[in-house]
């Protein structure tokens, strides 16, 4: 027969995984999406190993993929309103983002950071204001050319 180890307050506990583990990977795969921007520069005009834009040679449209590698090279390299300009949504979305990511590393350290309640109705109206972006970045028409990517293969 075989027996179970017991401690003070009752059966053995099972190791735990490190609890900083998924942040850690997170962070490690964001921290490689950076380096790829960082390293194949996506304002330029020279061919990068993946192309221009994925999205773009797939739909013929601009989309997501596009924008979000130039926002955060204009951001990584301090120029807001260009990272405005290639994709607000995803712009506003960092500071969110990162909090978030924070919250969860300070949890899994058995701390706490203070939640930031945010509305339904604002969550809402942040998909939908994506969505309405996605759609005016490719009107080929004023004002809405000011936020058509033009190098973009």
């Amino acid at each position: 027969m075989t027996t179970i180890p017991t401690g003070p307050g009752g059966p053995a506990a099972a190791p735990a995984r490190p609890a900083l583990l998924a942040p850690l990977a997170v962070a490690a795969i964001f921290g490689a999406a950076i380096g790829w921007v960082l390293t194949h520069n996506p304002t330029d005009t020279l061919a990068d190993p993946g192309g221009a834009c994925l999205w773009t040679a797939l739909t013929g449209t601009q989309g997501p993929t596009c924008g979000g590698t130039r926002m955060m090279w204009y951001l990584l390299h301090g120029d807001l309103v260009q990272a405005a300009r290639h994709h607000l949504p995803a712009l506003l979305a960092v500071p969110v983002l990162g909090y978030a990511w924070a919250r969860w590393v300070a949890r899994s350290t058995g701390r706490q950071l203070p939640a930031i309640p945010l509305p339904r109705w604002l969550l809402i109206a942040y998909a939908a204001a994506w969505l309405v972006f996605t759609v005016a970045r490719n009107l080929p028409w004023p004002p809405f050319t000011w936020l058509h990517l033009t190098d973009i293969q």
